[in-house]
């Protein structure tokens, strides 16, 4: 870890407001790149009421949403990222062989067509930095105009979680392996 993580006795007033609006909120706790992000207490403010947004009140269900999330992390190789959203996506009804797949940059086979799309969506996102007019207009035919919106975020905001994680180092948790190569 590059950066000294503040305990909440040692926050300023900004910082421990925005801690404990965090814990107060439906995730219970603070998560992890909302720590290093405290150095910056209004922007750790925003980004992690975004960050509530995406995990909690989407139009996807956490198998879907977690697609999105998972890709991305696998994108940066975010090590943290892909092992606290791998057990968030077991949890929410995922596929292993779906997680998995993602894990080796291999396509998955996908029971929904929603899920197929938010990956092949996310896919294209992180590789091609936009999507095709045929594919947007798939897109949004499957998922909606607001669906796809909010692919979108759930990519641009893992984006931002997995490259603080990555910049500042955090680990998986002691007595846990990454898988990520």
């Amino acid at each position: 870890m590059r950066l000294k993580l503040l305990s909440p006795d040692d926050m300023n007033d900004d910082q421990k407001q925005t801690y404990d609006e965090a814990v107060a909120g439906k995730r219970g706790s603070a998560p992890a790149p909302m720590m290093a992000w405290l150095n910056s207490p209004e922007m750790a403010r925003h980004a992690t009421r975004l960050g509530e947004t995406l995990r909690f009140n989407t139009m996807f269900p956490p198998k879907l949403s977690e697609i999105a999330i998972l890709v991305t992390a696998r994108h940066y190789t975010a090590h943290y990222e892909w092992w606290a959203h791998k057990r968030l996506a077991l949890k929410g009804g995922m596929d292993p062989k779906v997680i998995d797949a993602i894990r080796d940059r291999r396509t998955p086979v996908f029971d929904d067509p929603k899920g197929q799309m938010i990956y092949v969506v996310a896919k294209a996102l992180h590789g091609n930095h936009g999507l095709s007019k045929s594919l947007y207009d798939d897109a949004v035919k499957e998922l909606s105009e607001r669906g796809l919106v909010e692919v979108i975020g759930l990519c641009g905001y893992y984006a931002l979680v997995s490259m603080t994680l990555n910049t500042f180092e955090f680990e998986v948790p002691a007595g846990e392996a990454s898988e990520l190569a």
